[in-house]
């Protein structure tokens, strides 16, 4: 097993160290993070200290005794029974579903959201890959249809963001904001109606505009009958630490960080 490495934990702001609705989790391999509100579910949203270890060794950080089960992302709206994902060749998709209990389902990002989504009352779980092409797609719409086809309903579904790049650092083009703003239905002034919902934010340079993609994802899954209450969303952007996260934004590099969580059911 590998040795523990210490998180870069000297910040300043003892507000970095406890992150409200956010634990902190060790052990031996590290630390990673965890949502509260999903502290019934074994999942975790990894760092840059795990680079280089795949699904397979972080899993049994999780829990043990549990399958794994990986898309080949391609930045779709495409979500999987998770049976059809657990062997290479892995199978093109943005999303993995539940079919059986102790699978372990795992997304993985380097500014995007990864989207961790858990059902109490029947132990199900997804997985999703969310960058603004994920959203546009509809790749939440289709895992809590999924979910909801499986037997759940989508008010009794707990959501965790992880960290994700925030919308000071993700600049897009008109294009992304029709996109985004045609899966949210935003009507024909799209970037009006997405500044007002705090998905966008304003930017100097003509034709540009600030994308937070988290909110972007949040009010999708209202959309989709979720209550605010029951998504989390991680605080962390990947940009702005260094030390914690690989951005693509940020480093031009191809690097990610991995999610994952267990289903009960």
């Amino acid at each position: 097993m590998a040795e523990a490495v210490e998180p870069p934990f000297d910040r300043p702001d003892a507000s970095f160290n406890q992150l409200e609705g956010w634990s902190w989790i060790g052990c031996y391999g590290g630390y990673y993070l965890q949502a509260d509100a999903l502290s019934a579910f074994e999942h975790g949203f990894f760092t840059r200290q795990w680079h280089g270890r795949g699904p397979d060794e972080l899993a049994g950080y999780l829990s043990g005794g549990i399958s794994v089960h990986r898309p080949q992302q391609v930045h779709s709206g495409t979500v999987l029974g998770a049976s059809s994902a657990r062997s290479a060749p892995w199978p093109e998709a943005d999303g993995l579903v539940s079919d059986n209990g102790a699978q372990s389902l795992w997304v993985c990002g380097a500014d995007c959201t990864p989207v961790l989504i858990a059902d109490p009352s029947s132990g199900q779980v997804a997985a999703a890959h969310a960058g603004w092409r994920g959203v546009a797609g509809g790749i939440l719409a289709a895992a809590v249809a999924q979910l909801e086809r499986q037997g759940c309903r989508a008010a009794d579904l707990l959501v965790a963001l992880g960290p994700a790049i925030d919308g000071r650092h993700y600049q897009v083009d008109a294009p992304v904001v029709e996109a985004i703003g045609a899966s949210l239905d935003a009507g024909p002034d799209a970037a009006t109606a997405l500044e007002q919902a705090g998905v966008l934010i304003p930017d100097q340079q003509p034709g540009r505009w600030r994308l937070d993609i988290r909110s972007a994802a949040e009010l999708q899954l209202q959309q989709l009958g979720l209550h605010p209450d029951r998504i989390h969303r991680c605080p962390l952007c990947t940009h702005s630490e260094p030390l914690l996260f690989h951005s693509w934004r940020r480093d031009q590099r191809k690097a990610v960080q991995w999610s994952g969580i267990v289903s009960q059911a």
